[in-house]
């Protein structure tokens, strides 16, 4: 990286350790619109505190101190909520840290949860279920309608196991795995803009490209 190189470092908060599979959507996004820079992502892992945080305005605080950043991410799934109730709670605790808050904070918050904007892209699931030989047709969902299935994380799994064409004891191994096969597959994705569709991650370009032009980091 030269001497003048522009890095930009941003840190992702998340529900739950499944969640990092959102880092390569961020990163993504993140080059999509700035083009001249570097772009750093950690995850805030929080698991790992003796003293684990409460609440969600306590996980921000952490999440800055610990994972210093430009930029923060703090994902919640809507899950069976609207997505203008997860961000109002996002705001509700950013509010309560207060004045230590000193970096742009950018709400993630998919319908229903993050597995939902995997379900578009058969190659990378086949290559994360490393089995490219399987020929079995998979049912991907019309991307139109993955924010309406009930369980996209099962929905994915499902689509993995197929993948996999592993049974018996290999399928048992497998399943032991799906987490770290879930992030394979974001990892996988080269272009994530099919699900600019989406009105949720329309939502999340839309109030990213806001931070970054207030930042002035983006025209």
């Amino acid at each position: 990286m030269g001497m003048n190189q522009l890095r930009l470092r941003y840190t992702l908060l998340t529900d739950g350790s499944s969640d990092k599979a959102l880092l390569p959507i961020l990163t993504w996004l993140l080059e999509w619109h700035l083009v001249d820079y570097v772009i750093e992502s950690e995850w805030a892992d929080l698991n790992r505190l003796r003293r684990r945080p409460k609440n969600l305005s306590e996980k921000i605080k952490l999440s800055l101190e610990l994972y210093p950043c430009d930029i923060l991410f703090v994902h919640r799934d809507a899950e069976k909520e609207p997505r203008e109730n997860r961000v109002s709670e996002i705001s509700r605790a950013i509010k309560e840290v207060g004045k230590s808050v000193t970096v742009p904070v950018v709400c993630v918050v998919p319908v229903r949860m993050t597995e939902a904007w995997l379900l578009f892209d058969e190659i990378a699931i086949r290559k994360a279920a490393e089995n490219l030989q399987e020929k079995q047709t998979l049912q991907l969902p019309k991307l139109a309608k993955v924010e309406q299935l009930p369980d996209p994380k099962n929905y994915l799994c499902q689509l993995l196991r197929q993948a996999s064409g592993a049974t018996g004891r290999n399928l048992k191994k497998f399943k032991a795995r799906e987490r770290e096969k879930i992030q394979r597959v974001a990892e996988l994705i080269d272009d994530f803009s099919p699900l600019r569709t989406l009105w949720a991650f329309k939502a999340l370009e839309d109030d990213l490209v806001k931070a970054l032009q207030r930042q002035g980091w983006a025209g």
